[in-house]
């Protein structure tokens, strides 16, 4: 298998054998269970379907317990999760390549709907990539949203953080296409490659990562191998 999904905890610090301090993120994936496989899609990609946490569901007609407020699953997704065995449908759905990290002549692994995925798919030292959500900060200038270095600060200047011109007068007479301009800022989707795997936690579900990824504390994110 190529990948999980998880849950980012935080960051924290380990030792290694030569005694180096190495900062680590720790994200939780506790076992995602396989709602679906893709031997070949319209592209000749084989993927897997996988699932984390749970979603409220309905409760059955005539029982004693209230029907918990709030949002409920569908029962399109109930059904969809019951094919797997699960009572609930998973919360976060994703779907992930088989073949993406297997590289030339390596057997690609083999699912079938029911399967658990754990962290023991991992190693220490292995590497990966992590995909997750950057930290949304809203409504930004481009001082901060494109790393502008602004006016001056002195000399009677009022124009501190402001972009300055953003187009000729005379000819284009227009905003170029693409300009760089305040706006909002974060909330992406982002990939951080070339991470290392620092240690495996398989009683707690946790994976150390090397450095640091994107995405706030308790975002979701999918660790993938690479090659």
């Amino acid at each position: 298998m190529i990948g999980i999904i998880g849950k980012k905890i935080g960051m924290t610090q380990i030792y290694n054998e030569q005694g180096h301090q190495i900062p680590c993120t720790v994200v939780e994936a506790t076992p995602n269970p396989v709602l679906q496989v893709i031997e070949k899609d319209a592209a000749g990609i084989a993927q897997v379907q996988l699932g984390y946490g749970e979603q409220r569901v309905r409760r059955a007609s005539g029982a004693k317990e209230r029907t918990p407020r709030g949002r409920r699953a569908s029962k399109s997704a109930v059904g969809h999760a019951a094919k797997a065995g699960l009572t609930a449908p998973p919360q976060v759905i994703r779907s992930l390549r088989l073949d993406d990290a297997q590289g030339k002549n390596k057997e690609i692994p083999s699912y079938k709907v029911g399967d658990t995925v754990t962290v023991g798919i991992f190693t220490a030292g292995d590497q990966v990539k992590v995909t997750g959500t950057t930290k949304g900060r809203g409504f930004q200038g481009v001082v901060k949203r494109w790393s502008f270095g602004g006016g001056p600060n002195t000399h009677g200047n009022t124009k501190h953080r402001r972009p300055g011109s953003i187009g000729p007068g005379t000819d284009p007479s227009r905003v170029i296409k693409g300009k760089k301009m305040p706006g909002h800022y974060g909330a992406e989707r982002h990939t951080q490659t070339h991470l290392r795997v620092e240690k495996i936690d398989a009683e707690r579900n946790l994976i150390y990562i090397r450095g640091a990824i994107a995405g706030p504390t308790n975002g979701i994110v999918v660790v993938h191998k690479h090659g």
